[in-house]
């Protein structure tokens, strides 16, 4: 007899980094459960790509922002559905650009804690149950290295005052979860930089810097380079099957941008002689 298979539920799955992460989780058997609520014009091609998978998947609408009555009912249908629920994929956020949207108004951060901090917590707490049941949870909370570096240096045009407390959050909720969900459940962090589709290549802001302050952020980064979708890819396959012993742990997937910046300077060669004692007098 088989064994059941797997489910994952992706919580902002219609396109970017979402759809390419339920795409790979169904194309290792899981079944796959896919929310949306806007971007409704990406949701034929999600449809067709899920479907050329072969594997089992449902795509939801819901409001996550209704959080106390949409995501527990989400969840529940979900299980139903599928019978277990092995994985969560807790990648909902707002993230408003401060070169596109400029100071926040009370809506705007409202909306910003909404999104990237409550719905993650209402999500988490939803299915913890489910996740326990299933023997080897996993959760995966998808945050950004705004959390480390607020809103400085050249990616202060990129991330918000809002976007930036909201993720320090989030890594105070992956190490709490952690304690939590022990030992049924892995609950670990993705702690994302600059990533085509997310904060770089394929989105609005990204399009509005010039072409100098694209490159100070380049420059920042010890790679050179943003993130491509292979990059998430990895580090999801690695928390699914390479590291049963990890929990309430941050990957930092950045390319070394919070490293950047402050270059290493050459090792002076010091004014102790060969031979002379360092406590000389």
């Amino acid at each position: 007899m088989n064994a059941p298979r797997q489910t994952a539920l992706v919580l902002g799955g219609v396109k970017g980094i979402g759809k390419a992460l339920a795409l790979d989780l169904a194309s290792q058997g899981m079944a796959v459960a896919v929310n949306y609520f806007d971007w409704e014009d990406s949701l034929p091609k999600l449809e067709h790509d899920l479907k050329n998978s072969g594997a089992p998947f449902l795509i939801l609408k819901n409001n996550l922002l209704e959080s106390q009555s949409n995501i527990p009912a989400m969840v529940r249908t979900v299980t139903r559905h599928f019978g277990r629920l092995d994985v969560l994929v807790n990648n909902i956020e707002r993230g408003g650009w401060p070169i596109v949207h400029g100071h926040y108004t009370q809506d705007q951060w409202d909306l910003e804690m909404e999104t990237t901090l409550r719905a993650k917590r209402w999500a988490f707490e939803s299915a913890l149950p489910h996740l326990v049941e299933s023997g080897d949870g996993l959760v995966i909370n998808i945050s950004s290295i705004a959390g480390v570096t607020g809103r400085s240096g050249p990616a202060g045009l990129v991330f918000n005052d809002g976007y930036a407390a909201a993720n320090r959050a989030v890594s105070s909720l992956t190490e709490t979860w952690a304690r939590t969900a022990a030992p049924k459940v892995r609950v670990n962090e993705i702690m994302l930089g600059l990533f085509e589709t997310r904060h770089g290549p394929g989105t609005r802001g990204w399009e509005i810097l010039s072409d100098e302050q694209k490159k100070a952020i380049l420059d920042h980064t010890l790679l050179g380079r943003t993130g491509v979708m292979d990059d998430v890819i990895k580090a999801v396959r690695f928390l699914l099957h390479d590291a049963p012993f990890m929990t309430g742990s941050v990957l930092r997937l950045d390319g070394g941008y919070v490293l950047g910046g402050d270059p290493v300077p050459s090792m002076p060669k010091g004014v102790v002689k060969p031979g002379e004692s360092v406590f000389g007098r």
